[in-house]
């Protein structure tokens, strides 16, 4: 394959998207609507794993690529705080506010850095864009926003709910709309995307009102590794009675908790299959993972006051029937209801049986090109 190439043919859609994580970097190569090449580098700076860093690894993938004609380059960027509402051309301006938003992402800001920092040095005369995690739920009332603490304290260190998962739920509300063929502006869905990360989020006309993520993406839905809402007793309690330290406690609610913290397991095949045998910790992890998302689909559902669609994506949204099935079970009088055979199909597809108040899908999340779009609009807006 050749060299990237800064040149740009006009009015080519070409686009390169580049999803660095905490420890991964996924990209998608676009022609238009056409995913030319794609892949993922995994176990970044892990031993015996991948590259030792997120910028030798994108540098191999620029390396590996034919990037003539490039339109434009889209970077996900997990925190945006409440600067950054939408997607933007970066610039060094944009590169230190990202930089500065560190703090509140430390896991995940860094890793998008390196790869906008790389990207920009090897295609110099590419419009590269930043597309916020964070930016969908910008659209928060500050009633849905706001912690009840001290607001002078909240304000001095950043303290409120920014949201996550935000490229996911805009592209998943949109393609939603789009299956019942009506307007997105004039639909009401609430959008559960379950992972090994997993949130819920209320869109009203395609704003984004309610969602379950904090301050952090630790708050929420039960997660594979993430324990979700939690009393914030428990983290006194575990420090003054347990003698453990933040750093510990930091670890705990982050990486032992969750599906693996109840049932030893964070993927939710394995619980379901030790669950079909009738294993009790791993019976136990699935009613709590379901009864949190039952809870959240009902809060929504009062909060939004119409609901037009419960839609399920991404991993175990998107694959594990049971969950769905389990979920909405009990809503029938909210005019929320599965169809059995309907959910045991696959694709993007209504799992709802005809005729009820509430349409249930399934839709496969395209985060990548979500962010392909909004870097192609980007782009062409700074022409």
């Amino acid at each position: 394959m050749s060299e990237p190439s800064a040149q740009r043919s006009a009015g080519t859609s070409r686009v390169l998207v580049l999803n660095c994580g905490s420890s991964s970097v996924k990209w998608r190569l676009y022609d238009g609507d056409e995913v030319r090449d794609k892949g993922t580098v995994e176990r970044i700076g892990e031993p015996g794993g991948g590259p030792p860093d997120h910028e030798t690894a994108v540098r191999q993938i620029l390396h590996g690529l034919d990037l003539t004609g490039l339109a434009a380059v889209g970077h996900r960027v997990v925190h945006g705080g409440r600067r950054f509402g939408e997607p933007v051309l970066i610039d060094d301006d944009v590169l230190a506010a990202v930089r500065d938003l560190v703090p509140l992402a430390p896991l995940h800001n860094p890793a998008n850095l390196a790869g906008i920092e790389v990207a920009r040095a090897a295609l110099p005369d590419v419009p590269q864009a930043a597309v916020f995690d964070t930016a969908f739920h910008t659209t928060l009332p500050e009633a849905a926003a706001t912690y009840a603490i001290d607001q002078e304290t909240a304000a001095r260190y950043g303290v409120r709910r920014y949201g996550f998962h935000g490229t996911s739920h805009a592209y998943v509300s949109r393609r939603t709309a789009e299956l019942l063929g009506r307007p997105y502006e004039e639909v009401n869905t609430i959008t559960l995307h379950l992972g090994n990360g997993a949130s819920a989020t209320a869109v009203a006309g395609g704003r984004s009102v309610a969602t379950s993520m904090g301050m952090s993406p630790l708050e929420g839905l039960v997660m594979g590794t993430r324990s979700g809402d939690l009393d914030p007793t428990v983290i006194f309690h575990l420090r003054r009675e347990g003698g453990m330290g933040v750093d510990e406690i930091d670890d705990l609610l982050n990486h032992r908790s969750g599906l693996l913290g109840l049932a030893g397991a964070n993927d939710m095949r394995e619980v379901l299959t030790r669950r079909a045998d009738d294993d009790p910790a791993a019976a136990l992890a699935f009613d709590v993972y379901c009864r949190r998302i039952t809870a959240y689909v009902g809060a929504y559902y009062a909060l939004l006051g119409r609901v037009d669609a419960v839609t399920f994506t991404a991993g175990v949204g998107e694959h594990a029937a049971p969950v769905r099935a389990a979920a909405l079970a009990g809503l029938e009088r909210l005019g929320i209801a599965v169809d059995p055979a309907r959910n045991a199909g696959s694709g993007d597809r209504v799992i709802s049986p005809d005729g009820t108040e509430v349409t249930v899908c399934v839709i496969g999340t395209d985060e990548e090109r979500e962010i392909a779009r909004a870097a192609r609009e980007v782009a062409a807006a700074s022409r």
